[in-house]
């Protein structure tokens, strides 16, 4: 149960501007990783690493899945307001970093193609449910993937298709904050479960 107080202001700096990059093409090798060790061998993804490592993520993120993780890159990370990032790593509000995490993941594979397909069939607009439960949703700007979450926060694609053995990883440039669980609800279902749970249903039906 989380016992520290929720900082609800910090997450509307969020709300900040984030520029289109010129995304990057991963090159193409056979995947050897899975999406758990993408995030936390890759330099540029050690933030994220460490949050997995702290919420218990990762072992969930080694399974088969297939997984879609949409990873902040540390710079996305380090736009995050201080006070925000420190009740997040505070082990007392595990839950909490368990939903902002896993609100960075689909379950099943899903391609930047995929994305870009979605968002012309949706009209300019694609949406997709996360293991975490809720929904984010694409859309394209300047031939940038544009992710978008709760509360303003937000992200574009900056290298895409980095194929892994149970899944894809698109780095990104952004941190996805959900509709948080307040402090004094009932605890949620363990995210990391049901994260195995819906992956494994997706592959299943893929």
């Amino acid at each position: 149960m989380l016992r520290a107080k929720f900082l609800a202001a910090p997450l509307l700096a969020l709300t900040t501007v984030i520029a289109a990059p010129a995304f990057a093409q991963a090159d193409e090798a056979a995947p050897t990783s899975t999406v758990a060790e993408a995030a936390t061998t890759n330099p540029d993804l050690a933030t994220l690493g460490k949050a997995l490592t702290a919420a218990g993520v990762t072992e969930t993120l080694n399974g088969a899945g297939p997984f879609t993780v949409f990873a902040p890159t540390d710079a996305a990370f380090a736009a995050v307001p201080q006070a925000m990032s420190d009740y997040l790593m505070d082990p007392a509000n595990k839950d909490t970093l368990t939903q902002v995490l896993t609100y960075h993941v689909v379950p099943g594979k899903v391609t930047a193609d995929d994305l870009y397909k979605k968002i012309k069939a949706g009209g300019g607009t694609a949406k997709l449910t996360t293991v975490e439960g809720q929904e984010i949703s694409f859309s394209e700007v300047q031939g940038n993937i544009k992710v978008d979450g709760t509360q303003g926060s937000s992200g574009y694609v900056t290298t895409q298709d980095l194929a892994q053995a149970n899944g894809i990883v698109h780095v990104m440039n952004g941190v996805l904050i959900p509709n948080l669980t307040p402090p004094s609800a009932e605890p949620a279902a363990d995210a990391t479960a049901d994260a195995a749970a819906q992956a494994a249903e997706a592959a299943a039906t893929n």
